[in-house]
């Protein structure tokens, strides 16, 4: 086989899946839309918001390997046409280029048919009961590594501050480590999941404990800066996101996250797929210190 990865290979889950598939000795191809000097994987290019650069993606990775595509690791491109790109692609793999099985990375929040993401789990489970497409949707909660790989980074480092508008709404931070762990699986294993997961970590921490863990980690006073939505808005656009997407960010922050909904849920998938448990957010802290300091 040769399985496919979107994300790019700066991309959180997608680096590190592909670690496990070198490590398994799996053919796959890295795609994005920039291609990086020194990058030890196979890489082609695509762009979500060009349509013309899916089907040549799959010619591409046949050419690059030698073997078609039969798997691909969904990671949507967040934008207000995520939904329709998602259907999309996944018709021009398996309809146009037989690929046998997806698995997409959603998030905890999102459900089946809803917007954007939600969209494109509705479509797999859509052709999974027409043509039999194996499938997974993986829903983690928020990332460890948005903390050392993300935005709050230069702030945690340079302020000894964190932004956001969750206020005091607890989260089951996961590791990417984890969510790339199940990933390999569901992508790999004999026997296909054709389910979702939500994946979470081990125990939930607001914004505040947060602050406190990595201060003790690193020495110095850190702090939460809770924040309106607005303010958040501003914050995710100045440090470069997509207008778009900051709204999203920010919505999920305000309504969602600080009303305590994600704090809710439970979720045994980690140690289900991959038999072990998910890692704690202080074992991420203490790893990472030099990051912060």
């Amino acid at each position: 086989m040769t399985i496919l990865l979107t994300g790019g290979s700066r991309g959180k889950t997608s680096s590190r899946i592909a670690r496990l598939l070198a490590q398994a000795d799996i053919p796959f191809v890295v795609a994005s839309r920039t291609v990086y000097d020194k990058v030890p994987y196979v890489q082609a290019q695509f762009d979500w918001e060009d349509k013309t650069t899916y089907s040549k993606l799959f010619a591409d990775a046949k050419a690059k390997t030698g073997k078609p595509v039969s798997a691909v690791y969904l990671v949507p491109l967040e934008n207000k046409n995520v939904g329709q790109q998602l259907r999309d692609f996944i018709d021009v793999a398996v309809k146009e280029n037989n690929v046998s099985r997806i698995v997409l990375l959603s998030a905890a929040s999102v459900e089946k048919g809803s917007f954007g993401w939600g969209e494109g789990h509705e479509h797999l489970v859509k052709l999974h009961e027409e043509v039999g497409l194996e499938y997974a949707v993986l829903r983690p909660s928020w990332f460890q590594e948005n903390f050392s790989e993300f935005i709050y980074l230069p702030h945690i480092k340079n302020e000894g501050k964190i932004y956001s508008a969750m206020q005091d709404g607890p989260l089951p931070l996961i590791s990417a480590d984890d969510i790339a762990a199940v990933a390999f699986r569901t992508l790999t294993d004999p026997r296909p999941h054709n389910t979702d997961y939500i994946l979470l970590g081990p125990t939930n921490w607001t914004y505040d404990e947060v602050a406190k863990i990595l201060s003790d980690v690193v020495g110095k006073p850190i702090t939460h800066v809770k924040q309106s939505k607005e303010e958040q808005v501003k914050f995710f656009i100045s440090a470069g996101m997509r207008e778009e997407y900051a709204h999203l960010m920010a919505d999920l922050e305000a309504e969602y996250v600080a009303s305590g909904a994600e704090g809710q849920l439970s979720s045994n998938a980690v140690v289900k797929v991959t038999g072990r448990p998910p890692k704690g957010f202080v074992e991420f802290a203490l790893k990472n210190r030099q990051v912060w300091v």
